[in-house]
Formats: structure tokens, C-alpha cells, sequence
């Protein structure tokens, strides 16, 4: 097939109505296994910290350790357009290798950090690697998983770096204690063990096939239709649940009969998108899911990375936790994130989208304004404080994922991968770099009044973003992605 040649398909209506089967698992467990990975690797990057501020370490300041925060996010800024490009131009499969393999290179030298520099450096490598992960990953989950359960498994996959998150916490507990591992070497033991349990990763994407929605735009439509039907025989021999209807192959699809069943998408085959297509997608044709998409990453950016990547600070600087103890007050604090968007998730496909955007967003910004209230009064210890965290978190972790589904879904299907970088990227850069960089500053001046306005600012900004998905957000929920957005090339068919 060549560039150019109309085909009609049936990939997309079979995948959205493939019953839930163990190939289905197999994609959350092989994709959410590298945000487990993140979560651990970034939670020990967190707690290390204070730590990195004693001589027999890094030596870091608390605006270093900030600055090293920031240097990471700017490399997933550069990492997301780069690989995000990548991943419509040669698919989200290869991507998945390349970029984890960036990641695990960069954490693995972060253990060999020798000064400031060198760790900045490092840490903005393995950024690199996580950005781009963010576009072949939601790329993929939104385009191989069904649409009628495609909110909660989105949600649950981008909460899963929570589950990490508390492995991270846990493990400091042992690595940054002196009585079992020395100082100097228990912090690059925490990144040499990340990046080895990160080829479990590689192991896992084996079986992840090529999304059929990218092979059929690419000419590759009979590869595509060989995959789904591997698929559907996969389900028949008796893996699909007995509850559902088993969905056919395409050639019981095609007669006459089920036309009124199933509905084909016409597409001109295409090898790639030109550049001045992207921006008038993104710029002209779909302006308001373009803003509305920039309100969602920058907000939940900034809310986000100001706490996390300084909540060790906040600990040990206000309440004097010991910086060996500062892994085990993450543990409820990662509980939450987790358990948010597991047990919030199907909402956003029953109730709705807009519904449920609006409502997260908005109740963790008034959570947020209350707790930097009560610590600015002197009413919390630092118990409470995680406990407030815990709460505050269950909600803005599916806020936050939602900002990840939202742009993976709002866009056509063969800029998909540059729509979730770009807006990583532009929401990182106004939302994230900055804030890491910022609390370190405004912790390291001791000042309660400094670091509640901030909080505030976090706050605003969150209820800001519901304000703004109530306005204009989209009904995506249960609808193909092909109704939501038309791909760019069945234009005019």
C-alpha cells in the first residue's frame, strides 16, 4: 500500500469492542510497570534531598536540591517533543524502547554523581527518558484499550507511579538509615537499584504489539487487522469473560448485515504529518481543547511538583523530621495517590468527564488553601500534615491523570503523540520547572508566610483549571476516539 491510498478499516470499531480479557491486563501491567518504576526512582530522588545537603554526599543547598528538581522537568520537557514527535512518526512501539532505555541510562549514572553539575546533568537525562514516555504510553493505552473503559484504566496506569512511589518510600527507610548502610553509599545504591529492576520493564513491552490505529494511518492496515484478530481468537479460545459478547473477526464484520452494528473509518494513508498540518490542528482547528488542555498540565503541574519534589524540605525544615524518617511519612502520603484514581477512576467513564475534571480539581485546590491555613497558623504537626497531604492527594492524583487522559484523547489520532508532549512540555515549563525551584527558595528562607502564599498560588490555579473544564471541557467518555476527533486524514472522504 502506498502513500496516499483511501482504505476502509475496521480496526478501531473492533478494538472498542473487544471484551476485557488477560491481553488487556497484560497492556496495564507491561505499561503501568514503567511509571512503578518512575514513581520509585523519583520518590528516592525526593527523599534524598536533605540527605544530598550533608557533606559526606553531594554537599547540595536547599536551592540546589531544588535546582536539581527543575533540571529534571526541563529534560522531560526536551525528552517529551523529541520522542513525543517520534512516536507518530515511527510508532509506539519502537518509542517504548528508546525511551525507556534513556531513563534507565540516566538514572544509572545519577549514582555516580560526583557534584552539583553532575547530578543535574544526570537527573535531567533520566527526565528526558520520562518525558518521552508520557507520549508513547498514553498513546498507546488510549488507543488499545476499549472506549467504554478507557478513563479508569488511563487513570490507574498514571496513578501507578504511586505504587511506586511507596516502594521508594519504603526502601529509604533502609537505604538512608546509618545503621544499615552507609550514608555516603545508601543514596547510589537507590538509583543503581531503580535503574536495575528497570529492565523488567524491557522484559515486559515484548508483548505489547504495534497500536493497529497508528499501522492502519500508516498504510499498515492488513498488519493491523492481523493483530486484532490475533486478539479476538485469543478471547474465543476462552480468555474473555463469559459475561460479554465475543466480539468477531473482521471477515464476519463485513457483511451487510452488521454494518448498523459497526462502523468503518475512511482514511488516506499517510507516512508522517507534515509540521505545518500539527500546528494548524493544534493552533487553529482544535484552539479551545488546545487551552483547555495547557489550563489542565500547567495547574496540575505546579500544584504537584511544588509539593513534591520539596515535601523532605518541608518535613525536616519545619518539623524537624530526621532525614533518614522522611521516607516513611511519604508512605501515606503515596497510599492516597494511589488509591484515588483506583477507586475514583470509573467515575470518569459513568459519570462523565467534565463532571468529574471539574469536581477533582476544584475540591484539591480548596483542600490545599485550608491545609497551608492551618499550617500557617502553627495547628499542624508533622502527622497532621501528612495526613492533610494524604487527603489533599487522593483527589489531585486522578485530577492530575485526567489531565493526561484529556489530551490523549481531545486530539486526532495522528498527532496524538505531539499533542500529549507539547502540552507536557508547555504545562512543565509554566506549571513545573519553575515551582521545584521556587519552594526550594522560599523553604530555605524558613519563612511560613512565604511558603502559604505559595500554597494559595497552587490552589488558585487549581480551581482556575475546573473553572475552565466546566466551561469547555469535553465528553469523551465511553465515545470512540475517531467521534471525538476525526483523524486528519479522512478529511474530505
Amino acid at each position: 500500500m502506498t502513500n496516499g491510498d483511501i482504505i476502509e478499516s475496521y480496526v478501531p470499531a473492533r478494538l472498542d469492542r473487544l471484551p476485557w480479557s488477560s491481553w488487556h491486563w497484560l497492556i496495564v501491567v507491561s505499561l503501568g510497570a514503567t511509571w512503578i518504576l518512575d514513581g520509585l526512582e523519583v520518590t528516592l530522588a525526593g527523599a534524598l534531598g536533605g540527605v544530598l545537603t550533608r557533606h559526606e554526599t553531594l554537599g547540595l543547598s536547599d536551592a540546589q536540591v531544588g535546582a536539581t528538581a527543575t533540571c529534571y522537568l526541563a529534560g522531560a520537557v526536551i525528552g517529551a517533543l523529541l520522542f513525543g514527535y517520534a512516536t507518530d512518526r515511527f510508532g509506539r512501539k519502537k518509542l517504548f524502547f528508546i525511551t525507556v532505555a534513556v531513563y534507565l541510562m540516566g538514572t544509572a549514572l545519577s549514582g555516580f554523581s560526583w557534584n552539583f553539575w553532575s547530578y543535574a546533568l544526570f537527573r535531567a537525562i533520566t527526565g528526558a527518558g520520562i518525558g518521552g514516555e508520557y507520549a508513547a504510553i498514553n498513546s498507546a493505552i488510549d488507543e488499545l484499550i476499549p472506549a467504554r473503559v478507557r478513563g479508569r484504566v488511563d487513570l490507574i496506569i498514571n496513578g501507578s507511579y504511586w505504587v511506586g512511589a511507596a516502594m521508594g518510600a519504603a526502601a529509604t527507610l533502609v537505604l538512608l538509615d546509618p545503621r544499615h548502610i552507609p550514608i555516603w553509599l545508601g543514596w547510589r545504591l537507590a538509583f543503581g537499584i531503580g535503574a536495575a529492576l528497570g529492565l523488567i520493564v524491557i522484559f515486559f513491552r515484548r508483548w505489547i504489539p504495534e497500536s493497529p490505529r497508528w499501522l492502519m494511518i500508516h498504510g499498515r492496515n492488513i498488519e493491523a487487522e492481523q493483530i486484532v484478530t490475533a486478539v479476538e481468537q485469543r478471547i474465543r479460545s476462552g480468555e474473555a469473560s463469559s459475561r460479554e459478547p465475543v466480539t468477531q473477526g473482521i471477515a464476519e464484520l463485513r457483511p451487510p448485515s452488521l454494518h448498523h452494528s459497526i462502523t468503518p473509518v475512511r482514511v488516506r494513508t499517510r507516512t508522517h504529518t507534515p509540521w505545518r498540518e500539527i500546528w494548524n490542528a493544534i493552533v487553529h482547528e482544535h484552539r479551545r481543547r488546545s487551552f483547555l488542555g495547557f489550563v489542565l498540565m500547567a495547574t496540575q503541574a505546579f500544584f504537584y511538583n511544588a509539593i513534591f519534589f520539596t515535601y523532605a524540605l518541608v518535613l525536616m525544615r519545619f518539623y524537624g523530621v530526621p532525614e533518614k524518617d522522611v521516607g516513611g511519612y511519604l508512605l501515606p502520603f503515596a497510599l492516597g495517590n494511589v488509591l484515588g484514581p483506583l477507586l475514583l477512576g470509573h467515575l470518569f467513564d459513568t459519570i462523565g468527564r467534565k463532571q468529574m475534571i471539574t469536581l477533582t480539581y476544584a475540591v484539591a485546590g480548596i483542600l490545599l488553601a485550608l491545609t497551608g491555613w492551618l499550617f500557617y497558623a502553627g495547628l499542624l504537626t508533622a502527622q497532621t500534615q501528612t495526613l492533610a497531604w494524604t487527603i489533599i492527594f487522593f483527589v489531585a492524583s486522578a485530577a492530575a491523570s485526567s489531565a493526561y487522559l484529556t489530551v490523549s484523547e481531545i486530539f486526532p489520532l495522528e498527532i496524538r503523540g505531539m499533542a500529549i508532549a507539547i502540552f507536557f512540555a508547555i504545562g512543565t515549563l509554566t506549571g513545573g520547572v519553575g515551582s521545584p525551584l521556587l519552594f526550594g527558595w522560599i523553604i530555605g528562607t524558613g519563612s511560613t508566610t512565604a511558603l502559604f502564599t505559595g500554597y494559595l498560588i497552587a490552589a488558585v490555579l487549581m480551581i482556575f483549571a475546573a473553572a475552565m473544564e466546566a466551561w469547555i471541557g469535553v465528553a469523551a467518555e465511553q465515545r470512540s476516539l475517531e467521534h471525538i476527533a476525526a483523524p486528519l486524514s479522512s478529511k474530505s472522504l
